[in-house]
């Protein structure tokens, strides 16, 4: 047979789409061309697929081979094209029957002696596939429990290129060994012992703080001196939040995957917990969004979708990379644009800030043994921009750890019950919030704020002072609006009351607006 087809996915972001492999063999001077708009790891397909092929027991023939990945104008990139190339060329050359692969969809790298390796991106590429109405997939065994994620799609995973063709061949099984140990890039590990908020000592009002946020699903800034215990909240934040569901897991998971972090993952190859990541102060742009050359990747705002995106000494990043957050914070996705295409990610994660009060870090607010000037802390403030702080719920001043909390000891409470409490919370939120099409009080828009959950005149009168006296803008009266239903389904309150509003006013960092006016 001259002309043969195969089916592979191409992945722009986390949208998959069919890609039809067609391989055609014709007379002419032995060549081997790959057209269809390949990156170049890709077009380097030629002769992996060459080489392997041949290491199976199968050489290609000695003629003109031109291999066509269809929709052409479809940006294509990665190795994972690798199995779905050999198939449909060993197809054209009649190695493979043509009924046998024309219907599946093939993913995987090719080693130069036939095996078959993983890729990243599997679980968004089967998603795909299935949603085209594929059936069937082959990928590599090292993916198959990535794959087997998606219902309703029938998974072969196979290690070597041979054993896929005594597979279609209907040919006895082979006795193959075991491929050789291939380089992973070693990924970040966190550790597998929760992190207990019952390890903090003191710090009663950040420990309510980081409650409400976890209940609300709301970001948060935590300002105050070195040691004061900011990264240690931080850090228990996700120990707080229940775990994902079904379709909020596979969103996730599709995300690591694209992403590469599911290589040699332990246990199932399912995020069942919401992600923490904490990049460096010195990430750029394109590390904390996402980018990169050609089709963009996920940075860490996707990764932790979902999950908790935690940036300590916050002023030491870089103004971009701050005001870059803008969009995911407003519309729970990132947009990359690139010459090659479009990719989009979701990107709703909690926001967790951590900042000096001045550079040193040795400031109180009387200044004490703080060798900073007035212009340098001014400097250091700005550059967190007032649009970005505007977007944040809580902004939280921590407070040095006193002697006497020291002295008294006894643990606080531990993550166990205030998760309890926070998942509490969120249910009434997700029964209250089903007809908005929300589930959180963190994704609360104005127009049902002042609308559907308009509270009465006499609930919002210190609010409406603040916004007066310009204390607030109206995007901040919304945050703090969110953060006051969040408190008052905190202490099982069917609606927000004056108090309420007034500890959330507080906990946005303007608890004298109402007395003052």
């Amino acid at each position: 047979m001259a002309l043969a087809r195969s089916l592979a996915v191409g992945l722009v972001g986390l949208d998959g789409h069919l890609v039809e492999v067609e391989a055609d063999i014709s007379t002419g001077l032995p060549a081997f061309v790959l057209v269809g708009l390949p990156d170049a790891s890709l077009h380097e397909a030629k002769d992996r697929v060459r080489a392997a092929a041949a290491n199976s027991g199968f050489p290609l023939p000695q003629q003109r081979i031109t291999v066509n990945l269809s929709p052409a104008t479809l940006p294509k990139n990665g190795s994972g094209f690798d199995l779905a190339v050999a198939v449909a060329v060993l197809t054209a050359a009649g190695v493979l029957p043509p009924e046998a692969s024309a219907e599946a969809v093939h993913l995987g790298e090719l080693g130069l002696d036939g095996s078959v390796r993983a890729v990243d991106g599997v679980l968004p590429a089967v998603l795909a596939a299935a949603r085209a109405g594929v059936r069937r997939v082959v990928v590599p065994e090292a993916s198959a429990e990535e794959a087997a994620l998606v219902p309703g799609v029938s998974v072969r995973a196979v290690r070597w290129l041979a054993q896929l063709v005594a597979d279609y061949r209907g040919d006895p099984p082979l006795e193959l060994p075991d491929p050789p140990r291939t380089f992973t890039p070693p990924q970040p590990r966190r550790p597998g012992a929760v992190r207990d908020l019952a390890d903090v000592v003191g710090q009663p009002e950040a420990r309510f703080a980081l409650e409400v946020a976890a209940a609300g699903a709301h970001h948060l800034l935590m300002n105050g001196p070195p040691g004061a215990g900011k990264t240690m909240l931080a850090a228990r934040l996700p120990g707080l939040l229940p775990d994902l569901d079904e379709e909020a897991a596979l969103e996730v998971t599709a995300v690591h995957s694209v992403a590469g972090t599911l290589r040699g993952r332990a246990g199932t190859a399912l995020i069942t917990r919401p992600p923490y990541e904490d990049p460096h102060h010195t990430a750029s742009v394109a590390s904390v969004v996402g980018g990169g050359s050609g089709v963009p990747r996920p940075g860490a705002a996707s990764r932790a979708h979902r999950g908790v995106l935690f940036l300590d000494e916050a002023p030491e990043f870089e103004a971009r990379v701050l005001d870059a957050l803008r969009q995911p914070l407003e519309q729970g996705e990132l947009v990359l644009h690139r010459a090659r295409g479009t990719a989009r990610y979701p990107a709703r994660f909690q926001l967790v800030l951590a900042a000096n009060p001045c550079p040193c870090g040795r400031s109180t607010g009387k200044g004490l043994d703080c060798t900073c000037s007035s212009q340098a802390r001014r400097r250091y403030a700005a550059k967190l921009s007032g649009p970005l702080l505007d977007r944040v719920d809580v902004q939280l001043q921590v407070q040095a750890v006193t002697r006497a909390e020291v002295a008294e000891g006894g643990a606080g409470e531990t993550s166990a019950v205030v998760a309890a409490r926070v998942a509490a919370a969120r249910a009434v939120q997700e029964e209250r919030l089903r007809r908005h099409g929300i589930r959180t009080n963190g994704d609360l828009r104005g127009p049902v704020l002042r609308g559907p959950l308009r509270l009465p005149p006499a609930v919002t009168t210190d609010l409406d002072r603040a916004l007066d006296r310009g204390v607030l803008t109206l995007r901040g009266v919304d945050r703090v609006l969110r953060v006051a239903w969040t408190v008052a389904d905190l202490r099982g309150a069917d609606a927000p009351g004056r108090d309420d509003v007034g500890r959330a006013l507080a906990l946005r960092g303007t608890p004298a607006a109402g007395a003052a006016a």
